[in-house]
């Protein structure tokens, strides 16, 4: 029986998963009319397969962070469904109606500040990270964060950092998903911090989705130990966001990590669904523990504790329609989850926004 749980979790949590074919990091040649392409800037401490270019990256643990470069080509809005990836049959797919790779290559870590400084003398200064969750390859996490970078219309750089998840759908991946979370929180807490150093870099953002929030929110809390232990106590951060997507993460080590960190820690706001179906089945797994993802934040004491921690929260659940896939319903449903966030930003982020959507 646990074992058709963790089966039934793993399709959900990954609802395209068994669809998409392999060798999709393989680029294509020719153009589409129309198309958009959407460069993304990796970090990762996933393997290298420099011998498999259609894989570039598996479920491996590399000893090391390696860097990536890679343009994503969405096809034109006639013939694709805003929120979701177009896979193809097989690879490398067909750029008109399809989701495919544009280009593709390894870079050091020298060539990415480099790609950031580019970036910001175009104008941009934002950097927006994306933290995948269990069960993705790193082409899924890919072409997801471009899909989520196109819809958002978002004008910040591009940075994924996809950790070692097996994107397999069995008990003992689930296993080493978590495993592999621990192990990358170390290279993503480095990672805002060179961010945060570089001055090029004016503002950052992160969104987390289910088993990734997990490697955020490790990330943060060493963030924030650090600025409340800072010797000139400059404890300033150009980390202003922090977006908790449907997080896989038990409720009491959710409150224990938003008490540790105290007050140094960006804005968070934590997007739920009280009919995740994944997360109900992570709650047997852990013990029966709640996870935070589909408690119902209207009832005590969620409501009082999230208000006393000023997180804004966002409740998917009403965005539910039949048949769709509650654990990834903030992507799915981007427009609307949008206009939601954008109507609840601080007055100062909205004004921004609203700048940034005019250029």
């Amino acid at each position: 029986m646990l074992r058709f749980l963790i089966l039934t979790a793993a399709a959900l949590t990954c609802g395209a998963c068994a669809g998409i074919p392999d060798q999709m990091m393989r680029p294509v040649d020719v153009a589409a009319d129309g198309a958009t392409q959407v460069p993304i800037l990796v970090a990762t401490t996933r393997q290298a397969v420099p011998d498999n270019p259609g894989t570039m990256f598996n479920g491996e643990r590399a000893s090391t962070v390696s860097y990536a470069t890679v343009t994503i080509s969405i096809p034109p809005n006639a013939t694709r469904t805003v929120g979701h990836v177009q896979w193809p049959a097989s690879a490398p797919g067909n750029p008109q109606r399809e989701f495919v790779t544009a280009a593709a290559s390894y870079i050091d870590k020298a060539e990415f500040s480099s790609a950031i400084t580019r970036a910001a003398q175009a104008g941009r200064t934002k950097v927006l990270i994306f933290v995948h969750g269990f069960n993705n390859r790193f082409d899924e996490a890919v072409f997801r964060f471009a899909q989520i970078v196109h819809d958002s219309k978002s004008q910040a750089i591009p940075v994924l950092y996809t950790w070692p998840s097996r994107g397999e759908v069995a008990l003992s991946a689930y296993t080493y998903d978590r495993e592999s979370a621990n192990y990358s929180r170390d290279a993503l807490e480095q990672l805002l911090a060179a961010l945060s150093r570089d001055p090029n870099v004016a503002e950052i953002n992160i969104v987390a989705h289910s088993m990734g929030n997990w490697v955020a929110l490790e990330a943060l809390r060493a963030r924030s130990i650090q600025m409340a232990a800072a010797a000139n106590r400059d404890r300033s951060s150009k980390l202003k966001n922090a977006l908790l997507v449907a997080p896989d993460i038990d409720v009491d080590v959710f409150r224990s990590e938003i008490q540790r960190m105290g007050p140094y820690r960006p804005r968070i706001e934590l997007f739920v669904s009280r009919d995740d179906t994944a997360l109900d089945v992570s709650k047997i797994i852990w013990g029966g523990v709640p996870r935070m993802g589909d408690v119902n934040v209207h009832e005590e004491p969620y409501r009082s504790e999230l208000a006393r921690d000023n997180i804004v929260v966002f409740d998917l659940t009403k965005l539910r329609t039949s048949g769709d896939n509650a654990h990834s319903r903030a992507f799915d449903d981007i427009t609307d989850v949008m206009t939601m966030i954008e109507q609840r930003l601080p007055d100062e982020q909205r004004s921004a926004s609203a700048q940034e959507k005019r250029r």
